[in-house]
């Protein structure tokens, strides 16, 4: 007698799962090997810094290793469109949300322009961690590892972070990425701890190399997370403001906070600093908002008490946009990340085409009105800045 078709076509199944069953298993078992971590990469290592002598910029190029063919030149292109990242909140520090485009004024060098870009924080934002790991701050690292969690937490699913890390020099130490696993991994490591093998903390060094090598092929928000106590050891930053602009002769390749706000602004990259230090006591939120317009480092600043390594951190802020934050009156590092989070979260993008165009080189100011909200605080950078080549 013959097999009845249903009996044929149980069997051939029972052995389908019996021959499938130990290969699916044995995957089951065996655990998923975690990714691996990059190696950190030191970003200062054979950067050639010349300044332009007939346009007073800086340019940078690598230099190639040894018995290496030269590297093709980083070809930077120069797009019309300026972005301007805006903050609304109301009197009580709440996030203003649901605006509208045609709300929003937005004048270049006091002349109004059009706004063709509008984004109520829908984009992607690119954030670059910057650890100070000179010795000063490195009582902090505890606490930083602690608070990757909670940062990890408050990102959109869509933002891509970076981890870099600077004492004397400054290394990468993961590239952008939107996993948050592998962020904490990068965190905890031990390669963030081996950074702190110097007395030095060059600050200004590590945001102007985070700005040029981290953000060069970015679009969209880009914002740069730099925790540190403000004393750089490279720049020889003092109340006297010729030490933040660039020197003739000998001293004229060297890199200057002129050439680091001059990055970020054309960059556009945001940087929210915090300052392991205490916020002097004159430094209030609204002693900044009142000057907003002009430099910090002044002989009347000096006057109130102000150090001025806390001004420059301040300035650099003023320039590129951000915020400053003071970690002793935060709370924890978790609850300023939180903060930050929250603030980028809230943020409209206005993009204009300026109405005389990019020819003409040199910094522009900006100023962004919301007319009809009664008491609202706006928080954008101040300037941007037009290099005399792209």
């Amino acid at each position: 007698m013959r097999p009845r078709k249903s009996s044929v076509t149980r069997f051939l199944a029972t052995l389908l799962v019996a021959l499938l069953l130990p290969a699916h298993a044995l995957a089951q078992e065996k655990p998923q090997a975690k990714p691996k971590l990059p190696r950190p990469q030191r970003l200062d290592h054979g950067i050639q810094l010349r300044r332009d002598p007939a346009t007073g910029e800086l340019r940078g190029a690598r230099a190639p290793a040894a018995g290496a063919a030269p590297s093709a030149e980083v070809i930077r292109v120069r797009v019309n469109l300026v972005e301007v990242g805006c903050a609304v909140r109301l009197p009580d520090g709440t996030p203003l949300r649901e605006l509208r485009r045609e709300e929003f004024r937005l004048f270049e060098n006091g002349v109004e322009q059009r706004i063709a870009h509008f984004d109520a924080s829908s984009a992607p934002a690119n954030i670059a961690l910057l650890l100070d790991a000179s010795p000063s701050v490195f009582r902090e690292f505890a606490e930083m590892k602690a608070a990757a969690r909670a940062l990890s937490e408050s990102l959109a699913p869509a933002d891509e972070v970076a981890l870099a890390a600077f004492a004397g020099g400054t290394y990468l130490l993961l590239p952008f990425t939107r996993d948050r696993a592998v962020l904490e991994r990068a965190i905890a490591s031990p390669a963030l701890a081996q950074v702190a093998n110097s007395s030095e903390s060059n600050i200004y060094q590590a945001i102007y190399l985070a700005a040029r090598e981290l953000f060069a092929s970015r679009t969209g928000r880009k914002a740069l997370v730099v925790l540190t106590d403000g004393q750089d050891s490279g720049l020889g930053l003092g109340w006297d403001l010729t030490s933040a602009l660039p020197q003739p002769g000998e001293k004229a390749n060297r890199l200057t906070f002129e050439d680091v706000a001059r990055e970020l602004a054309a960059a556009g990259v945001e940087v929210y600093a915090i300052s392991t230090q205490t916020r002097p006591k004159a430094m209030t939120a609204e002693w900044l908002e009142q000057h907003r317009g002009e430099m910090l480092i002044t002989p009347a600043a000096r006057g109130l008490g102000m150090v001025h390594y806390t001004l420059y951190l301040a300035e650099l802020v003023r320039r590129a946009g951000g915020q400053l934050y003071f970690l002793r009156e935060m709370g924890t590092l978790s609850d300023v990340y939180r903060r930050i989070a929250q603030a980028l979260g809230a943020q409209y993008t206005l993009g204009y085409y300026p109405s005389t165009g990019l020819a003409r080189p040199g910094w522009r100011t900006l100023r962004v009105e919301l007319p009809g909200q009664g008491d609202v605080r706006l928080t954008y950078r101040v300037a941007y800045y037009v290099p005399a080549s792209p």
